[in-house]
């Protein structure tokens, strides 16, 4: 009998097969996540402040009344307060937080000179405020500064690293399917080889497949087939052709990276500033004007670090801080001094939105007389990190806004005449900016 080769040497790559996954779903199983660490007890708590005040009430009377100018550990309008009471007395805190003026007024020579060293300003005197409040903001800045704590890791995973909920790394399973697909072509690769041998064994022969026609010289014989192809690449080549040249100076989704980083989501989302604080020219002219660093230093002067509840993944707290110094940099801003030095930089912002200079549109015609929210053609501002151009400024785009806007006619004595005059002629309640002459070539091409 002739030697086929050895039948049982597929049983025996099967056992090994199973017996390999197995084992590795019993090591896969068996790596259950680690109980997260208990968090650390504090250690140590802040010791209560001289005065005797309450500093939780004290946090609540600092927010409401000195936040705006001063802060715990840098100086803003006024000095930092973080251990005011080893630095004055209490008595004279008293009389200084009451009516500063007064106190500059009689001569007093500490008050004279924190006067003098903040340029003059002028502390708001707050004679509402009891001993026993006043006492309670020393107590408030008198605590330790607070060190940051790390957060426990024992339980969290590396970066990058996912985890099913039961524990189970998705990498693991991920491995194991690897590994039992390859096995799977090795074990049909060692069938195939077994089956070859057999059939050469008892003299069965392999029958080869018959020779084919390729599919190319298939289709070039084939001359009607040949036509509709041609004439379906060429009406396809048209439709891509006239698809790109369309989109030519569309620059819909453009998003160039500023000089100065400026979050839109937290300006006009977290924060609710009002589109036209910053671009006020859009009320009253043609363009909506690109605001003035000033602008930003109305709210800046004061604010020179974000929360930590700002940050993102993306941007850390560090960031935004440093784009807050790069706007100092721009206008000359002494933030320890708390005053302009005059040595100020040029910002060369890139421009977004530019429509072709045969084109005209008017904001304050949009904003003012028409009363259109600025998302209408500017997309959710309030989301944007960094601001795109959210519509693609067509004249399609823009002829599509005017057929289907209707009119806002309440209150607005602009549209009173127009209204009954076109409202009558049409026979309808509200007139759409088309109906009010919307479409005619020369309202945008002069």
């Amino acid at each position: 009998m002739k030697n086929v080769g050895n039948h049982n040497s597929i049983s025996r790559s099967l056992i090994f097969s199973f017996a390999a996954m197995l084992a590795l779903s019993v090591t896969s199983l068996a790596q259950t996540a680690a109980p997260a660490a208990p968090a650390p007890a504090p250690t140590s708590v802040a010791a209560p402040a001289a005065t005797g005040g309450d500093p939780v009430k004290g946090k609540d009377l600092f927010n409401s009344n000195c936040a705006a100018c001063h802060k715990l550990d840098a100086k803003m309008t006024g000095p930092a307060l973080r251990g005011i009471s080893s630095r004055l007395t209490n008595d004279w805190l008293y009389k200084w937080i009451r009516n500063s003026q007064e106190m500059i007024k009689s001569g007093d020579a500490e008050a004279v000179r924190v006067s003098a060293e903040y340029n003059g300003s002028v502390m708001t005197s707050f004679p509402q405020l009891s001993t026993a409040d006043i006492d309670n903001i020393i107590a408030y800045t008198s605590e330790p500064k607070a060190e940051p704590v790390m957060a426990a890791s024992t339980s969290a995973a590396p970066p990058g690293t996912a985890t099913s909920s039961d524990g189970i790394s998705s990498n693991i399973v991920l491995g194991a399917l690897a590994v039992v697909m390859l096995m799977l072509i090795v074990m049909l690769f060692l069938v195939n080889k077994v089956l070859t041998r057999v059939a050469k064994a008892n003299g069965i022969e392999i029958q080869k497949p018959e020779p084919t026609i390729s599919i190319w010289k298939a289709f070039a014989k084939n001359q009607f087939l040949v036509l509709v192809t041609s004439i379906f690449l060429l009406l396809a080549s048209g439709y891509f052709v006239y698809g790109y040249l369309m989109q030519v100076g569309v620059d819909q989704n453009y998003e160039p990276i500023q000089p100065i980083h400026y979050s839109h989501r937290i300006h006009a989302g977290s924060n609710g500033i009002n589109c036209k604080y910053c671009h006020s020219a859009a009320r009253v002219s043609k363009n909506a004007g690109i605001p003035s660093l000033n602008i930003c230093m109305n709210c800046h002067k004061n604010i020179a670090e974000v929360s930590d509840t700002t940050a993102t993944p993306e941007y850390s707290k560090a960031f935004y801080d440093g784009e807050i110094q790069k706007l100092y940099k721009a206008v000359g801003w002494d933030q320890a001094n708390q005053k302009y030095t005059g040595k100020t930089e040029p910002v060369k912002w890139v421009r977004i939105h530019n429509l072709q200079s045969f084109v005209y549109f008017n904001h304050s015609q949009h904003v003012t007389t028409a009363k259109i929210e600025c998302q209408e053609c500017h997309g959710p501002v309030q989301t944007y990190e960094i601001q795109k151009q959210f519509a693609p400024l067509t004249m399609g785009w823009c002829i599509n806004c005017h057929r289907k806007t209707e009119v806002k006619m309440e209150g607005n004595g602009y549209y009173t005449k127009i209204h009954e005059e076109l409202s009558k002629k049409y026979g309808v309640d509200k007139l759409t900016a088309a109906q009010m002459g919307g479409l005619e070539c020369g309202k945008c091409h002069y």
